[in-house]
């Protein structure tokens, strides 16, 4: 799956308001990113790969009302 630059400008505004507004700590983010490179690292990764897939197409298919 290829990220967009859009999708990671969300993602970077999410991260934002979560450490801002919810308490979200330095390690907390630091640890997220740790298990992202060991997810990918798993037999797991093509499963989570195909459910980021499918999530940003349906979302993709909803923002663009239903013709997609």
């Amino acid at each position: 799956m290829t990220v967009s630059i859009p999708l990671l400008t969300l993602m970077v505004i999410v991260a934002y308001v979560a450490y801002r507004h919810y308490g979200l700590r330095a390690w907390h983010a630091i640890v997220c990113l740790i298990l992202g490179f060991l997810l990918a690292d798993t037999g797991a990764a093509p499963e989570i790969n195909s459910l980021i897939s499918g999530l940003v197409h349906q979302t993709q298919i909803w923002f663009s009302g239903g013709k997609g």
